[in-house]
């Protein structure tokens, strides 16, 4: 069996990306072992195959893909991982490549978020009803109970977004949908 380079790096790709979800939901870390190293195969294969504009096809996507992200990690609102993870995807996807499978992540991101939240309410909602019941048998009082103030929130791990948005896009271009235009 041959693969071919794009192949290859497509594999590789997707086999990063399912590492770094999980790694994001057990530790909320997406460690750099996995980024840079695909951020540099991405980039030698590039340059290798295609010289110059092999290489600045990579590192645009890198930009991008970076560039994007810094600005809610500065924020506080992701990690650098998170930023980085899509340098790397930008590193083998190219800069329309990147840009469309951030668009993708953006969706998926956005419906992982009220997935989550809803799921926070939703437990917030029966525990608050528990404990309401439970005064109102052992007092006698209808004391409506809420969710403390410094109840710990739900962590959003980004890189399940990045991967499941990324692998969309790289799935549905492999059918031939032409999302690269």
């Amino acid at each position: 069996m041959n693969l071919s380079p794009d192949v290859f790096l497509i594999l590789l790709l997707s086999t990063i990306l399912i590492v770094a979800a999980v790694q994001d939901l057990r530790f909320q870390k997406i460690p750099n072992l996995l980024t840079y190293p695909t951020m540099a195969v991405g980039l030698a294969c590039h340059g290798i195959l295609n010289g110059l504009d092999g290489l600045l096809f990579s590192a645009g996507g890198l930009a991008l893909g970076i560039g994007i992200f810094i600005l809610p990690y500065l924020m506080g609102g992701m990690g650098a991982g998170d930023a980085k993870l899509m340098g790397a995807v930008g590193a083998v996807l190219g800069l329309k490549g990147v840009f469309i499978a951030i668009l993708f992540t953006a969706i998926v991101g956005g419906v992982y978020a009220l997935i989550i939240l809803f799921i926070n309410r939703r437990k917030g909602f029966f525990t608050g009803l528990a404990t309401t019941l439970k005064t109102f048998v052992f007092t006698g009082q209808f004391i409506r109970m809420t969710e403390a103030e410094d109840e710990k929130k739900p962590k959003l791990c980004y890189g399940v977004a990045i991967a499941s948005g990324t692998l969309l896009y790289i799935f549905l271009d492999a059918l031939g949908y032409g999302l690269i235009i």
